[in-house]
Formats: structure tokens, C-alpha cells, sequence
């Protein structure tokens, strides 16, 4: 892959630059500056009449929210026919998992452990996009998250640095392709910079506060990564950083970022956010503006800040036209690197939309992924996967609402296209097996709660005893239940934290009626977060955690539940026993006083009265239709020497009834060192495909890097000691040796 860094370099590109500034006024220098929403998508700050004076004006460097090729090609005409110096605009959108064909959400992508098919979403997302007019997409979002109640854990990839750090960059690689030189490769925004996941009791746009050492070590190597994988834009987050607004903070923006990792690219700030200093007590737009020119904040999403002050600010002596410079120059150096001075309308061919958007190569390869990402959590007496024979009772709020099933930010999608559950589970079995089909009950019991939950994306409320009692007489007629339950889509994702994360409180009462039928009972549960499930992992025969699978959602539940595919996703992001515990991460700094005994209450250890510390369903974590046994780990010498390297073998077998995908992870443990270090961290894995029958030698080789970590003065060292390595199935399930490093 080219590099954004390696462009940045080239002497033509400063040449044309450096040309078209000289001939740019102040005005025309500050509108480079300025990016609006059109508000297609979500309620923006200007309608499209609005735009398209903004841009024969000059007074924006590009947009976003607005959908649909003729519009924004009659917008990019406008800018290059009708503008004095015929500067292209930037297109952005929020192309999370998907454009048209919608993959699982993030967080469910990560539990594949697959970078291969993360990339591939990612490449499938750039060309759909790309067919529709759209040349930036505002991820990935990389945000580390170990709390459960902040919504946006759901477009992250959960809590773990190492495999955060890997998605990074296969989601870069997938936009960006070649360096963006294809007609469908698209610039990729890492966000949110930096720490957002780490908001206070899980509460959007809340208060992020934490040591250097532990941004260095747990919080900042996916964006580190993303940065190192060529990503061309970097967005600021909401929060403040050591108290200050992330959008206002030159430590983070230039000092780290750009002196410190090499990012060369441009900065855009979130929503409004150079507006939002004011709420924080920090600085009136005016001086909120110059503060973030200053950081190294180069464009203005949504506050007009930058636009309407800094022309004043600069007469005050607050800023100087060198910082203007710096900042525009980085806009139009991001819009020649997309390649928008050859071809303004790159992204404009309005014969690549019915071709390349929603196509049957990309719906396949949305079912494929999507089958990847379940979670098999409970599998009692295999009654998973289900024979395609007798009658079976589809029932729950989830099991005919295809508007559902893209899950959060999915709002460029088509669900008026897609198929339901229910729809996809008929398909599967016609003329095998017949599937009975109830509500059951709404989402909730109260309505006024239930609205908070489907604002854009309804579902149609019925009488709630009539739900059930029309459930319980469909599960009379059945021989197996399969109930469809969970959150809805509009409940996790942004400005959607709870404090209750269990199924809600009419799906409780509905799965607990369900379950005293005597019927077996199948759980597919929809969640784009951590969800708490004591009483389903102590009642329920089976439970599928089958996240938002996004368009193909039908027909790729159909392929695991009928075992079509055979399950292997691993959770990403621990699963509570109760909300008390959070945050939860299983790469925890161990508690001076542990309590090692989870049977009884012990005084004076670090535990709870009411409940024990470990999750329900620890990180790592998934069950698989087949079963895997592992050998005895194996190391090839008891010192890793300078220099040198350690092999750490397991022999894996699948000693089930079928074949199976297994993922065999590799953690680390310092067991002495300057600063307290996490009780394990994950270092390695391997997705390995086994037929029935069959071992495979798995190895693990070893390096003085993978023992490396920030210390207290921020050095990025190890040193020389023992350290304990774990191989296993999930962080808990581990077997222990121990190796000294020289």
C-alpha cells in the first residue's frame, strides 16, 4: 500500500499547492476550512438550497449527509464551474459497516478475529460508496471500550489493544486500497482521537481522564496503527484529554500525532465539537476557534467556527495566516492526494450505481462475513445446529423486522430490500420443515420507552397479553422454539447508553414463558453491546449471539442455525454478570489483595458481597458445534535471548462430529517489572480451519517486541526477567509456562 505519508512527499503536489495558495484569499483560505452536514441523512445544519450557496460562495471545503450520486455531482459542479479557482469539494459520509450491502456491525466484525474479512467489508464498503458519490467515510472507530453501557462500543472493536490495533488496520487497507487511486478507493477517517471509548460510567460525551501510561499501553496503539497503515484523516473526539477538549488539545493533535507518530494528513474535528468548548466551560466559539487552529485542528465540521471568527481573530494577532496556511494546506494536499484536482468528478459516474451498489458478488460476501461474527455462548446437549424437519416456532419482536437487522449507524442502507429472519429461515428449510412465526411481545412494556428505542427504525406495538398469549399457543404447535430477542437496533450506538443491560423487561417475562413450555428452547440474541444473561445462561438450552448482522442477516442466521456453517466467533468485549462490574476488561492490573476463590466470600480481598469479579463470559470466549482439544504447550527453550526468539507450540484437535474454525490465542504475562503490568494480554492468534479428526501443530514465535511496553517515563522497553506465556481457547480457558528473557 502507498502511504499518505509517502504522497505527502512528492514535490509536484507541494508545487501545485503551494501555486493555488498563492492566488487563494483569506476568504477562500477559511471556507477550505469549513465542512457542513447537508442533513440528507440526519438532521444537518443546512438544507441543500443552503449547500449550494455555501458553495458557489467558496465558504466550505466539502460536506457530508447528503446521499445520492446526481446531487452531489450537480454540488462538485457547482464548486469546480462556478467558484473562482475551481477547487473539487470533499464527499463524506458515515460508511460504517457497509453502503448498501450492510456487514455486521464493527463490534461484531472484531469477534470473527478475521482481519481478512474485515478488509473485505471494508473494500466492498469503498466501492459501493464510491459508486455513490462518496470519496470519504468517517471510520473505522477504534475506540478501545470496557464498558458496557456506552452504546458506541458497538462500532468499536472491543477491549483489547492488540486486536484493536490489527482491525485498525485492515479497515484502513480495505478503504484506501492503493493509495486511493482507484476510482473505488475512498479515504478513511480513524476516529474518535482520543480515548472516547473510555467515557465516565458509560455516559456519551462524558468526561475521559487517565494516565500517559495507560493511554500509551492500552488506549492509543489502534490509532497508532491506523495512523501507521497510511489512514489520510484523523478525526478529534468529544472528550478532554488531561482537561482539555481533544479538538483543542496541541499535545495530542500535534505533538503526538504529528511530531511524535508522523501523521502527515488532515485533522477534522466531530460534530460541532469546536462549539461544544463553551459547554465545557473552556472558551466561547470565538476563542474555542482560535484554541483548535492552534492544536493542529485543520477543518470545522458543523461549528463555523473557523469560518466566521477567524478572519476577526487574525486581524486581533489571536492567529496568524501561517497557521491558517498550515491547516488549508492540509485540506487541499488530502483533496490531491484523493486525486480530485485531476478528476473532480471521480466519484460521479452515475452509471456505477445500479452496477456496483447492492450486488449479489457483495451480498454474498456480507452473508459470508456476517456467519463469521456469531457467537455461540451455550450449546446444552448439542441441540444446536437445528434439523430442517417438523415445526419450528420463530417468535420475538426481532424475527420479522428487517428494518432492524443493520444495527447502528447504517443509515445510507435500503432495509426495504432486505429479508427478515423469518423471511431467511423459510427460505432455508422449504419443503422440509415448517416455521411458525409470533411476535410474542414489543420491545418493551411501556411505550414511551420503546419510542426512545425505535425513532427511526420502528416496530409496530401490539397489546402485550395478546402477545403472548398468541406466542404460547404458536410454541404449543411447535417441536423446537426459536425465540428472536434482544435489543433493537436504535438502542446501542451514539447517545444510546444504559444503566440496565438485560433483555428488556417484556422479552424477559416472554423467553421465561417460552421456557416453561418444556419445548427446547433456541436464544438468538440481538445485542450491538455486552449484554447481562445469568438467568438465560442457567435456563436456556441454547444462545446464538448473532449481534446486527446487517443485510444478509436471514439468511446467514439460517446458515449457523441449521448448520449450514459451523459457529466461530470469539467475544471481543467481556460479558457482566451485573452492571456493578463494569468497567470490565480481562487485561486488568491485578488487585493488591486478589481474591483467587470465587466458591465463598472472602474478607479482605478485592471481591463483591453479591457477586463474584468474573464475567459471565469472559473476552476470547466461543463455543463451536465441533470440539477442540489442546495438547500440551510446548517451548522451544526456557530463554528467550537477546536478540533472539521462542517458538511456543500446542497441537490442536478437533476431536468432534464435524468440521470446525477454531481460534487459538496467546497471551503474556510480565511478572515482574517497573510498573505494575496487566495479568495477561493477548500477543498472538491463529484462526485455524480443521476437518473432523484432524491436529494441527500451532506456533507461536516469540521476540523481545512482544515484551515490550510503555513505562513510567514513557520508553518503550522491557526488561529482562521472567514473564509467563498462556495458549488457549478463550483468556480464561489457558494452560501456563514460564520462560525467562534475557
Amino acid at each position: 500500500m502507498v502511504s499518505c505519508a509517502s504522497q505527502g512527499e512528492n514535490s509536484e503536489m507541494n508545487s501545485y499547492i503551494s501555486s493555488l495558495m498563492e492566488r487563494m484569499t483569506l476568504q477562500e483560505k477559511l471556507g477550505q476550512l469549513n465542512l457542513p452536514s447537508g442533513g440528507d441523512l440526519v438532521t444537518g445544519n443546512v438544507n441543500s438550497g443552503e449547500l449550494s450557496e455555501l458553495v458557489r460562495e467558496g465558504r466550505i471545503g466539502g460536506f457530508f449527509n447528503v446521499k445520492g450520486v446526481e446531487k452531489i455531482a450537480a454540488l462538485q459542479r457547482l464548486a469546480v464551474d462556478s467558484t473562482r479557482l475551481c477547487i473539487p469539494l470533499l464527499v463524506g459520509a458515515d460508511v460504517i459497516h457497509g453502503y448498501e450491502t450492510i456487514f455486521p456491525i464493527p463490534l461484531a466484525l472484531s469477534c470473527s478475529w478475521d482481519t481478512a474479512a474485515v478488509e473485505r467489508m471494508a473494500r466492498v464498503s469503498a466501492v459501493e460508496a464510491s459508486a455513490n458519490g462518496i470519496g470519504w467515510t468517517f471510520s473505522p472507530m477504534v475506540d478501545i471500550c470496557r464498558d458496557a453501557r456506552w452504546g458506541r462500543i458497538a462500532e468499536g472493536s472491543g477491549e483489547d489493544p492488540y486486536l484493536g490495533s490489527l482491525m485498525a488496520k485492515a479497515y484502513v487497507r480495505g478503504y484506501q486500497g492503493n493509495g486511493m487511486q482507484g476510482k473505488d478507493e475512498i479515504l478513511s477517517c480513524v476516529k474518535h482521537f482520543a480515548l472516547y471509548g473510555a467515557s465516565e460510567s458509560g455516559l456519551d460525551y462524558n468526561v475521559v481522564d487517565m494516565s500517559r501510561q495507560r493511554m500509551y499501553n492500552e488506549y492509543l496503539p489502534p490509532y497508532r496503527a491506523a495512523v501507521e497503515a497510511g489512514v489520510g484523516t484523523v478525526m478529534s473526539s468529544f472528550n478532554v484529554v488531561d482537561g482539555i477538549p481533544a479538538t483543542a488539545n496541541k499535545w495530542l493533535l500535534t505533538d503526538l500525532l504529528r511530531h511524535e507518530w508522523g501523521f502527515n494528513g488532515m485533522v477534522v474535528t466531530d460534530y460541532a465539537s469546536i462549539a461544544e468548548m463553551s459547554v465545557y466551560g473552556v472558551a466561547p466559539l470565538k476563542e474555542a476557534s482560535v484554541r483548535a487552529l492552534a492544536a493542529g485542528t485543520d477543518m470545522d465540521m458543523c461549528s463555523n467556527g473557523f469560518l466566521g471568527t477567524l478572519e476577526e481573530s487574525l486581524k486581533e494577532k489571536a492567529v496568524t495566516e501561517a497557521q491558517i496556511d498550515a491547516a488549508c494546506r492540509r485540506v487541499l494536499e488530502t483533496k490531491y492526494k484523493l486525486g480530485l484536482f485531476t478528476d473532480p468528478y471521480k466519484y460521479c459516474d452515475p452509471d456505477r450505481v445500479e452496477r456496483e451498489t447492492y450486488t449479489d458478488e457483495h451480498r454474498t460476501a456480507a452473508r459470508e462475513v456476517a456467519t463469521e461474527t456469531f457467537v455461540l455462548l451455550k450449546n446444552s446437549n448439542r441441540l444446536l445446529p437445528l434439523a430442517k424437519r417438523g415445526k419450528i416456532a420463530l417468535i420475538g419482536p426481532m424475527a420479522d423486522a428487517a428494518n432492524n437487522m443493520c444495527g447502528t449507524w447504517s443509515l445510507t442502507c435500503n432495509s426495504s430490500r432486505h429479508e427478515s429472519l423469518l423471511q431467511g429461515l423459510r427460505s432455508a428449510v422449504e419443503g422440509q420443515a415448517e416455521v411458525l412465526y409470533a411476535k410474542g411481545s414489543n420491545l418493551y412494556y411501556d411505550a414511551e420507552t420503546e419510542k426512545g428505542a425505535v425513532y427511526i427504525r420502528p416496530l409496530e406495538r401490539g397489546d402485550n397479553r395478546a402477545l403472548l398469549d398468541e406466542a404460547l399457543h404458536t410454541a404449543a404447535r411447535a417441536d423446537v422454539i426459536v425465540a428472536a430477542l434482544g435489543e433493537s437496533a436504535e438502542m446501542s450506538g451514539e447517545s444510546l447508553s444504559r444503566t440496565n443491560l438485560e433483555i428488556p423487561d417484556a422479552q424477559q417475562d416472554l423467553l421465561k414463558a417460552l421456557v416453561k413450555t418444556g419445548k427446547p428452547v433456541v436464544l438468538l440474541l440481538f445485542t450491538g453491546r455486552p449484554l447481562i444473561l445469568n438467568w438465560e445462561e442457567a435456563n436456556v438450552p441454547a444462545i446464538l449471539n448473532v449481534w446486527y448482522a446487517g443485510s444478509e442477516t436471514g439468511k446467514a442466521v439460517a446458515d449457523v442455525l441449521f448448520g449450514k456453517v459451523t459457529p466461530s466467533g470469539k467475544l471481543t468485549t467481556s460479558f457482566p454478570r451485573a452492571v456493578g462490574q463494569l468497567p470490565l476488561y480481562y487485561n486488568r492490573i491485578s488487585q493488591s489483595r486478589p481474591d483467587d476463590d470465587e466458591t465463598v466470600f472472602n474478607h479482605y480481598t478485592s471481591n463483591y458481597l453479591d457477586e463474584k469479579n468474573s464475567p459471565l463470559y469472559p473476552f476470547g470466549y466461543g463455543l463451536s458445534y465441533t470440539h477442540f482439544t489442546y495438547g500440551e504447550m510446548r517451548l522451544s527453550s526456557e530463554v528467550l535471548p537477546k536478540n533472539g526468539k521462542l517458538e511456543v507450540t500446542v497441537t490442536v484437535t478437533n476431536d468432534g462430529e464435524t468440521d470446525g474454525t477454531e481460534i487459538v490465542q496467546l497471551y503474556l504475562h510480565d511478572v515482574f517489572a517497573e510498573i505494575a503490568r496487566p495479568v495477561k494480554e493477548l500477543k498472538g492468534y491463529q484462526r485455524i480451519h480443521l476437518k473432523q479428526g484432524a491436529s494441527r501443530d500451532v506456533t507461536f514465535t516469540l521476540t523481545e517486541n512482544d515484551l515490550k511496553y510503555y513505562n513510567s517515563k514513557l520508553q518503550y522497553v522491557y526488561e529482562p526477567g521472567e514473564f509467563d506465556v498462556m495458549v488457549g481457547s478463550n483468556s480464561q480457558a489457558v494452560q501456563t509456562k514460564r520462560f525467562r528473557a534475557e
